[in-house]
């Protein structure tokens, strides 16, 4: 143990000893060394100053005989010419290292130069003011002052040239601990960044390890600004937020503050709200308060001190060098206010992300968890509106936290300075304040109403927004979208009536508060005129510098109260949100895994979506389900089908009975629910990647062929709501989810309808039969052919079940079944009659097993053929590209397009030249008051003290309606051209081709339609009048400094360039990270949007969880660059406070320095001013990197503003007759069509005319081309090369809305809108009543609609989820019925329907529409065997095109194929593979 500690202690010694030697330490105490000789400077100079007195002209006699053998010239030359090469010196290492990366060293030297610059400077200062009262030079013997002078010298230029040599003849592979960025000991190097593994995004902020150096100056941020300088930054640049400001950790601490406080009643209110977000921020908050009270406190020191300075400036101090003292403690009150101020702004913001986040949470998971009846309630528009706006207006109202009780601490501390200097009529002063606090009331009350109004406007049309969007290609295809975007400005229309109160409600409030500081200096200075209180220059400017600080709690109070009333408001909305019913969770009762042979068991139950309906969704249900059995649903439409589903996953309430479950579950919805991400995501959920499994269910669900058809298989990047996939393409995948899960009981909506015959069959038999052979399942289905297969089946109608057990014990028992069976023997004896020759099920059979490996190789032929236009198609790209950002500086162009919107920029003169006036008059009132009162009560006034007061009210009154002129020509511009803006964006949305909306998850676009549009409406024109009025302020304040000492305005030229350079140099970095926040702000939305439509998804595989965490993810992704940008703005006005606060400090110098010649009340003016001179020359710079980074919205914008539009819709020139099309003919010419420039060809050169007046039926494998040829016919999609002719006219040539209007189409996904039945099927408003009637008559829809209480205004809810799918692919016919098109398109119309509905919507095309060119694209082969002609695709190539029967003559092709499977699959064959199995 001794050898040990002896060893140890040898190598401290020598680790020790290197460490001496190492540079940083030699530099830290040279450093040192400085610092004590400059303090020893200081502390002589004061001391001096202070105990001389009368020997000072016997001193400077004796110093003047001797100064020649003391070479005093020369010795202050040599100490100028030092200080100043060690200032080069500084200024360029500091530019170099700050453009090419800190470290620990690196610092050193720099605070090595400085201290050196200083010393020599205070040296040389100390030499021309002190020197020659210095009794201690003069009475030393002449000699030895030599020698001791020269062993000095001698002794630093040895240390100096020893110092130097250590400093640059460093070898660069020592440079390994210590390069570090600035005072941050446990993060990377800048250099390092860009190679180094641990990326910004994997590292911790280097604010959670700053030491506190560090944390006081933001130099921790040093780092990323000077990365930001050397590229564009990313967000992998931007480091991970620690653990306290991460979502992560902040949201488990406010989750527990509120689940404490909500007691019995389960009920969340706006009290109980802010009382859980301020227990989990208190400490944060409380900090602030201390800063605000910091900061309050220095503030007012300026004022308290200025008549004291006056008096002083007159030659009337109260002791010696009292200027210098003053000046002094003028200049640390600066350095602690501004250092008290950043803190306070940072720390503000800083909780302000972190309650942001954890709301945002907070509303995320409560949406995950809403039941039906609430949902009914909240459409997904409103929810994302609580979520983007009202979540975010608690993160602003952080600045805003303090100002309350911060207002009573600023008054009560003007009125005791102003009661030192005026005495009595401080009263006055109070009593009118309190007049001017007391108007906030009704003007708060105003703007409350009008606040909550507006946002109930914003609700609307984000609403309707938010369903446009979701359903634009249906607007296109019925050409309804202009008509749909007049909605959208109806509703902007009455937005903008509420935002126009608003707004000059706010120009009044601000016309009030600037002229407050005006009416409360004319009450004051009244009162003490007649109570006989003399006015001197010196009080009347502290009056006025109190004056001016008490400007800013009074002009910040209608902010103030207007953003308590907005968050008050959202407060109330995220509370009544959070408060809303959640998911019953004893609805259902989990039994153990494996303790139970009953897989589901419903006893007496009954069940209601809609608590206020008379009756009950599914009534009496009563069925058992045993572990592996196949249990089929099926009934007519909207007989409760899904909703039964929906029961057995707890969806739906529960008015009585029981519901049992035992085991996991997946579901499979009727629609397809599928997010935007990689084919693979989807497909896993969640779950880790086990490839076998992986393989096998890609092959059950038939996804291998398409996965080699996308450019990037698996990894293909599906749009939103599954964009870019086919409608089978989706399904299936979503089945795939539900396999890959390997749950015990799983849930089918009818998943079969979406897919053609062979795809279906093949699902049928390898996920039901196959995969899930031995798992329980519960399908729904339409089509019959399946039903044999179950061990039980349900025969559903009007919500009860009316027939259950087997297919043959069920075949006879009742009529409802039987109708079904009859509905599809119907339509095979339709098929039987097209059969040429009767074939034995068994040839049928061996043919289909025979021929399917020729058909497959026939595939693998035509794509070897094909492989050439496959290569044509050019480089392969993702649909969805990464969100476009503008790179570098946002260009002028930007801000002359914002100016100049309203009114071509003709208001922005006459607003300037307002604040100019105002500038003049505010300046000219306080020279007023400075000049004409005497500097001491032994002077004679120059004016009478009437004259004094009327001079100074006109001068006010003028400056009131100088600020009433330019606030109303202000919100004037502003609401123009948001208006403008609003207006060009949405038109060039709707204007937008498809393709754009295939490409742009609605996320983007809404975000630019709420956040972007809201910054262009209530903080862009705000911000952009601010740094003109902050400009004009700082000139004003410069120009009267520099009336009083000229002399200063030589210290402004190079502080000035100094702000602009940091400027410059921080804008490149904030610029970034702005534009990072815009981006990232779109996944939360769209993650979240996802989450909506898709929670009953989520919830029955149990995977809230999962969610939960990635919209932490998300959130925590937008807080990180929105915590960098606050950091970054403080790290450059904390340097710029710092320079103006030495400005000021150096001007204060020169007044006391040299007195002669300068009026003390003027002197004191510029005082006065200069007191607001960093909070100025900062807040300029503030507005102009806040106004870059705010101005990205209009960049944003103008982006969407310039989007490609489609053609025209109308060309005047080349409009087609009334009566076209009269015949249908649609001829097809060379067709060729990809997506995008960046795709593979779809459609790959077809040539076929489809006979007008003729049915032509297409067919053809999913994703083989069916639906896009649709989307050409209707120019959704425009032709790569080839043309379509319609009646001879090239439908290229013609406007779309003369196309799309003449076409008519019931497509594959049925959209019902928001609104009433009418207005679902008579958008437009061209019909009566009475055709709406008849066309729902022939749709089958008429009893049900008769049945609603308000007929055809009843109510259809968001997305129509209040109809069932089948009712609403019958609304579409309904569309079509009205309409009356000579050519009519069916894109899997009948896809959701039962057979026997099936078969009632072709009878009625027959008896409408037979002499009509009708377009089918079908699954159900009984669909298209009535046409006259058959179009079978493949791989977006004809493979045949014929009458039915000619094709199924031919047994060879692939028609018959897919006829002849069909057919084996109905006749029972699934019961026999299930009996095999």
């Amino acid at each position: 143990m001794p050898l040990f500690a002896l060893l140890n202690s040898s190598s401290f010694i020598f680790s020790s000893t290197l460490f001496l030697l190492k540079p940083i330490f030699l530099r830290g105490f040279a450093a040192s060394l400085q610092f004590v000789l400059l303090l020893a400077l200081t502390v002589s100079f004061v001391f001096n100053k202070l105990r001389l007195g009368a020997a000072h002209q016997l001193s400077k006699q004796r110093f003047t005989n001797n100064k020649r053998f003391l070479w005093y010239k020369q010795t202050l030359f040599c100490c100028w010419a030092v200080s100043l090469l060690n200032l080069a010196l500084s200024l360029s290492t500091y530019f170099y290292w700050y453009t090419n990366g800190w470290s620990d060293d690196k610092l050193v030297t720099l605070l090595d130069f400085v201290l050196t610059t200083l010393s020599w400077a205070a040296l040389s200062v100390y030499l021309h003011t002190q020197f020659f009262n210095s009794d201690f030079l003069l009475y030393q013997k002449h000699g030895s002052l030599e020698i001791q002078y020269l062993v000095s010298d001698i002794f630093s230029v040895f240390t100096g040239l020893f110092l130097c040599y250590v400093g640059f003849s460093r070898n660069g592979s020592q440079d390994t601990l210590l390069e570090q960025p600035f005072l941050n000991g446990d993060s990377i190097s800048i250099n390092g960044l860009e190679s180094s593994k641990s990326r910004g995004g994997d590292s911790a902020t280097p604010y959670a390890n700053a030491g506190l150096f560090s944390i006081l100056t933001f130099s921790w941020m040093g780092s990323l600004v000077a990365f930001g300088n050397k590229k564009t930054l990313d967000l992998e640049d931007v480091p991970q937020l620690h653990i306290v400001d991460s979502v992560v950790g902040a949201f488990p601490v406010f989750k527990n503050k509120l689940e404490s406080d909500r007691g019995a009643a389960n009920r969340v209110t706006a009290f109980k709200l802010v009382k859980a977000l301020f227990l989990s921020a208190w400490k944060e908050i409380l900090l602030t308060a201390l800063l605000a009270i910091i900061y309050t406190s220095a503030s007012y020191v300026g004022p308290y001190l200025i008549d004291s300075f006056v008096q002083c400036l007159d030659g009337r101090g109260e002791y010696k060098n009292q200027g210098y003292i003053l000046a002094s403690t003028f200049f640390v009150a600066k350095v602690v206010e501004c250092l008290s101020q950043r803190h306070w702004f940072f720390r503000l913001q800083q909780i302000g992300i972190r309650l942001r986040a954890v709301a945002t949470t907070m509303i995320y998971n409560k949406a995950l968890t809403l039941s039906s009846q609430s949902k009914q309630g909240q459409t997904s528009g409103e929810i994302i509106n609580i979520m983007t706006v009202d979540a975010e207006r608690i993160s602003d109202f952080s600045w805003y936290m303090h100002d309350p009780w911060l207002v009573i601490l600023q008054v009560g501390l003007a009125l005791l300075i102003l009661y030192k200097n005026l005495g009595l009529a401080t009263v006055s002063t109070f009593v009118a304040t309190i007049i001017v606090m007391l108007l906030n009331y009704p003007l708060g009350r105003l703007q409350e109403h009008f606040q909550e109004k507006l946002m109930q406007s914003k609700d609307k049309r984000m609403k309707a927004t938010t369903e446009i969007l979701r359903n634009m290609r249906i607007l296109k295809l019925q050409a309804w979208e202009m008509k749909f975007l007049s909605k959208i400005f109806e509703l902007r229309e009455v937005e903008t009536g509420w935002l126009k109160k608003y707004f000059y409600s706010s120009a009044m409030m601000t016309f009030v508060f600037w002229g407050a500081p005006s009416l409360v200096a004319v009450a004051t200075f009244g009162t003490c005129m007649l109570i006989g209180i003399p006015l001197e220059s010196g009080k009347i400017l502290s009056a006025l510098a109190t004056f001016r600080i008490l400007q800013e709690p009074i002009y910040n109070l209608p902010d103030t109260i207007s953003m308590i009333v907005q968050t008050k408001v959202s407060l109330d909305r995220i509370a009544s949100f959070v408060s809303l019913d959640d998911l019953k969770h004893d609805v259902l009762e989990k039994l153990p895994i494996g303790s139970s042979d009953t897989a589901v068991e419903i006893v007496d139950g009954n069940f209601y979506w809609d608590v206020s309906s008379p009756g009950a969704t599914l009534k009496n249900i009563n069925f058992k389900v045993l572990h592996g059995m196949r249990v089929a649903v099926c009934g007519t439409v909207g007989s409760g089908k899904s909703s039964l589903l929906s029961c057995i996953l707890g969806e739906v309430p529960q008015i009585s009975g029981t519901l049992k479950l035992c085991g996991t579950k997946a579901y499979v919805a009727q629609s397809p629910w599928i997010q935007s991400g990689k084919i693979e995501e989807n497909i896993l959920f969640g779950k880790e990647m086990d490839r076998v499994r992986y393989e096998r269910v890609l092959e059950a669900c038939s996804l291998k062929k398409d996965l080699e058809i996308l450019s990037f298989g698996d990894q293909t990047i599906i749009g939103e709501r599954g964009i870019n996939l086919s409608g089978g393409q989706k399904q299936r995948i979503q089945i795939a989810r539900a396999l890959y899960q390997d749950a015990d009981i799983y849930l089918f909506d009818d998943p079969f309808s979406a897919v053609d015959a062979h795809t279906g069959s093949h699902l049928f038999k390898d996920v039901l039969l196959g995969l899930l052979s031995s798992k329980t399942v519960i399908y729904v289905t339409h089509q019959v052919e399946f039903l044999p297969a179950a061990d039980l089946i349900l025969v559903m109608k009007d919500g009860r079940i009316t027939q259950s057990g087997k297919y043959d014990d069920i075949l006879n028992s009742g009529s409802d079944f039987m109708e079904l069976v009859g509905a599809h023997k119907a339509a095979l004896s339709a098929l039987d009659s097209k059969q040429a020759g009767p074939a034995s099920e068994n040839e049928i059979v061996g043919k289909e097993n025979g021929s399917r490996d020729e058909i497959v190789q026939k595939e693998g032929n035509r794509d070897s053929q094909n492989g050439k236009e496959d290569q044509v198609a050019g480089p392969k790209a993702q649909l969805i590209q990464e969100e476009e950002r503008e790179k570098g500086s946002v260009g002028f162009p930007i801000y002359w397009k914002y100016i100049t919107t309203a009114y071509g920029g003709a208001l922005v003169p006459f607003i300037l030249l307002a604040q100019i006036l105002f500038q003049i008059l505010q300046i000219g009132s306080n020279y007023w008051m400075a000049w004409a009162t005497p500097v001491s009560k032994d002077m004679k006034p120059v004016v009478s003290a009437s004259t004094l007061i009327i001079v100074y009210v006109c001068l006010a009154i003028g400056s009131s309606f100088c600020i009433l002129a330019r606030t109303t020509l202000l919100v004037t511009a502003g609401y123009k051209t948001a208006t403008l803006l609003f207006n060009k964006m949405h038109l060039c949305i709707f204007r937008a081709p498809m393709s754009f909306f295939d490409a742009t998850p609605s996320g983007r676009i809404l975000n630019r339609a709420s956040t972007d549009q809201s910054a262009v409406e209530t903080q862009i024109p705000y911000q952009v009048a601010a740094l003109a009025f902050s400009s004009i302020q700082l000139l004003g304040i410069i120009a009267v400094m520099s009336l009083v000492a000229w002399q200063v305005f030589i210290v402004f030229i190079p502080v000035i360039a100094a702000c602009i350079w940091y400027q410059q140099y921080y804008i490149p970095s904030a610029r970034e990270l702005s534009r990072l926040v815009g981006i990232c702000k779109a996944p939360v939305i769209q993650h979240f949007a996802e989450t909506i439509s898709g929670a009953a998804t989520i919830r029955s595989f149990d995977q809230q969880s999962r969610f939960q965490e990635t919209n932490m993810k998300v959130t925590d992704a937008y807080s990180r660059p929105k915590f960098h940008v606050a950091a970054a703005m403080e790290w450059l006005c904390f340097r710029l406070d710092m320079f103006s606060s030495i400005t000021f400090a150096f001007s204060l110098v020169f007044l006391v320095s040299f007195p002669k010649g300068i009026d003390p009340a003027i002197a004191g003016l510029a005082v006065t001013y200069g007191l607001n001179l960093n909070m100025l020359q900062a807040w300029v710079i503030w507005n102009l990197c806040s106004c870059e980074n705010k101005i990205i919205s209009v960049e944003r914008i103008l982006q969407y503003m310039s989007i490609p539009s489609e053609p025209p819709l109308v060309i005047e020139a080349s409009r087609p007759n009334s009566s076209w099309p009269s015949h249908g003919e649609v001829d097809i010419n060379n067709l060729q069509v990809r997506y995008a420039p960046h795709m593979p060809l779809v459609l790959r050169g077809l040539t076929c005319t489809f006979p007008g007046g003729m049915k032509t039926g297409i067919v053809g494998r999913t994703g083989s081309g069916k639906t896009t040829l649709i989307q050409t016919l209707f120019r959704i999609v425009e032709p790569a090369d080839g043309r379509v002719m319609i009646d001879g006219i090239d439908i290229s040539l013609i406007g779309l809305h003369d196309l799309r209007s003449r076409l008519s189409i019931i497509p594959q996904d049925p959209t019902m809108f928001e609104g009433t039945v009418r207005s679902n099927l008579d958008p437009l408003e061209e019909y009566t009543d009475e055709q709406i009637w008849e066309a729902l008559d022939k749709c089958q829809l008429g009893d049900e609609v008769r049945k609603k209480e308000k007929k055809l205004d009843s109510t259809v809810i968001e997305n129509g989820e209040n109809w069932s799918m089948g009712q609403r692919q019958l609304v579409c016919l309904g569309r079509v019925l009205l309409k009356k098109s000579k050519v009519l398109v069916l894109d899997e119309a009948t896809a959701s329907v039962d057979t026997s509905t099936d078969n009632l919507i072709q009878q009625t095309l027959r008896q409408h529409f037979s002499h009509c060119t009708v377009i089918t694209i079908a699954h159900r082969i009984t669909s298209v065997l009535d046409s006259d002609m058959v179009l079978l695709l493949n791989h977006g190539l004809i493979e045949e095109f014929d009458s039915p029967a000619r094709l199924l003559e031919n047994k060879s092709s692939s028609f018959a194929q897919l006829v002849a499977e069909y057919r084996v699959r109905s006749n029972t064959s699934f019961e026999n593979l299930a009996e095999l199995k």
